[in-house]
């Protein structure tokens, strides 16, 4: 018989994984969110043309 994790590591992994979802769920829905900042500054590099 293979040995097995006890279930409570099983758990504890699940509800953390769970966790790290719904927190990166809520920061991309956040009004405050940089990576549209981030979106934002990217597309003001692509209009600028540089002279070298």
């Amino acid at each position: 018989m293979p040995q097995m994790a006890p279930l409570w590591w099983e758990i504890l992994f699940i509800v953390f994984v769970m966790l790290f979802i719904m927190i990166n769920i809520f920061i991309y829905f956040s009004p405050n969110n940089s990576l549209k900042k981030i979106n934002k500054k990217s597309e003001l590099f692509k209009e600028l043309t540089w002279k070298w």
